[in-house]
């Protein structure tokens, strides 16, 4: 496979999964202000999103200090001019298949098509007519959808490796940010650790990753912080934890290790595996001691460290 395709085929996957994160951020930010929790009432919980996407710089250079409900629906979701906005990733999704076209296959053309013709439609309704909740159920639909298709039509090739391998990296990058924005929106109050209020956060969270049923199934009882961590963090079982985000791509690095014949690992194989296994060789209980925040940007970090050798890899042109 060429390295472009490749490329396109990777990105396509991320670019998804990324626009479904910035849906669900939106989702989280607008139940979260449903029960201020410090003096500066709602924008601290807007900005949380900012500071956990990174965002703060290029949203302050294009909407100032307004930090407010409305400026972070259009910067998410709308703003072209936000590269992670909902938007610009189904656009950037959409071009990247358009690209590969003849990789995908009908049925997978036709839903990435499909969404991308309904969200133009979408942009040219009146913003005092969509919610949150609509835009939210709209990417997360669609983002289903396209995902659907590629798992029950196309070949396991090196195509569908690459593909996947976009999801599961961007994947164990979200659901990370996603836990980050709850350490953010804590911050400036800490005696509300442990409290009633904090357990409704943490039920946010769950309910963001439409994980809420599954940790009940998983866990049952109460629900406390220790618990909702180690299901989005630890437990295999769960489909966007952080340890099945990682153990996923490792998979589909491993299975394009053994597609090329390599006879040693990639130097994004190496770096993933050793990233799954200082995972594994942690508890929630050793997460929380290390801070959950520096345990967070330590993992981000390592998932930009594989992402980056994906690409000297498999996407310079060297291969």
């Amino acid at each position: 496979m060429l390295s472009r395709t490749a490329s396109n085929l990777f990105w396509m996957g991320r670019h998804l999964e990324r626009a479904d994160t910035a849906a669900r951020l939106l989702d989280v930010g607008a139940r979260i202000t449903l029960l201020p929790n410090t003096d500066e009432g709602y924008r601290n919980e807007w900005e949380s999103l900012l500071r956990a996407a990174g965002a703060q710089i290029p949203f302050a250079e294009r909407y100032g200090d307004q930090i407010n409900q409305e400026n972070i629906e259009s910067w998410l979701f709308f703003d072209t001019g936000n590269p992670s906005s909902v938007v610009s990733c189904f656009e950037r999704a959409r071009e990247g298949g358009r690209i590969v076209r003849t990789a995908l296959t009908s049925q997978v053309w036709d839903a990435l098509n499909t969404a991308y013709q309904e969200l133009r439609q979408l942009q040219r309704q009146p913003r005092d007519k969509l919610d949150t909740a609509m835009l939210t159920d709209f990417t997360t639909r669609h983002s289903s959808t396209v995902r659907g298709a590629i798992n029950a039509t196309q070949l396991r090739n090196d195509g569908w490796h690459f593909i996947n391998l976009g999801y599961s990296l961007e994947r164990a990058d979200a659901t990370s940010r996603l836990l980050d924005v709850k350490y953010y929106v804590l911050l400036p109050r800490v005696e509300f650790v442990g409290s009633g209020l904090d357990n409704y956060q943490w039920q946010v969270i769950l309910r963001a990753l439409s994980a809420h049923r599954s940790f009940h199934w998983a866990y049952g009882g109460e629900i406390t912080a220790a618990k909702v961590a180690d299901f989005l963090i630890l437990n295999g079982e769960s489909p966007r934890s952080l340890l099945t985000s990682l153990y996923e791509a490792v998979w589909n690095l491993d299975g394009l290790v053994r597609r090329y014949g390599e006879d040693v690992p990639s130097a994004a194989s190496k770096q993933a595996r050793q990233t799954l296994e200082s995972l594994m060789a942690r508890d929630i209980e050793a997460i929380f001691d290390e801070g959950l925040h520096e345990f967070l940007t330590w993992f981000i970090g390592e998932i930009g460290a594989i992402s980056n050798a994906v690409h000297e890899d498999y996407f310079s042109g060297r291969m």
